[in-house]
């Protein structure tokens, strides 16, 4: 078994930045100062089949928005952490309340602040489009891009490691 494959089948919590990852990282202001962030169908059913499986889901954000509020209460996401300015205290907090240990956890990231989470997590994923940084720090990088099937490809490796995938492609 290779390296990659023995971190996929040991996850237990998959935890995903937002913007960059769960969105392509454009955000759209209204006049009114309303942000309006766009998400990925495919990826949202992908968090949905980690689910079914029994790998539990999180999200730690930088940002603050009611949309991922939303959008988490939509695919059942019980863990969610906005505005947190530090994501490695934010990750501890996170999995001492779900008893998880570091290897047991993936995080999908692009960008700088995620660096500290993701060289502690079991799995680093990188999106294709995260700084530079981030893919040199990554167990693995997507081929696709934040906010465009990203968070999909890494539910579907993790789906796959763990011999769960074929359940969800049974006609």
């Amino acid at each position: 078994m290779d390296e990659l494959t023995r971190r996929a089948r040991a996850i237990r919590l998959a935890i995903f930045d937002v913007d960059g990852v769960m969105t392509d990282g454009t955000l759209f202001i209204g006049a009114e100062g309303e942000v309006f962030k766009a998400f990925n169908i495919l990826d949202g059913h992908g968090v949905k089949m980690l689910q079914s499986a029994g790998v539990a889901a999180a999200i730690i954000s930088g940002r603050s928005s009611e949309a991922v509020a939303r959008r988490a209460a939509e695919l059942s996401i019980a863990h969610v952490v906005q505005g947190s300015a530090d994501k490695s205290r934010a990750f501890d907090t996170l999995i001492a309340s779900l008893e998880m240990k570091p290897e047991q956890c993936a995080f999908v990231g692009d960008d700088l602040p995620d660096l500290a989470v993701m060289r502690r997590c079991g799995l680093a994923v990188a999106v294709a489009n995260a700084a530079e940084p981030v893919k040199s720090s990554a167990h693995y990088v997507t081929r696709a891009s934040g906010g465009r099937g990203a968070v999909r490809e890494f539910c579907e490796l993790v789906l796959r490691a763990q011999g769960r995938l074929a359940a969800h492609t049974a006609a």
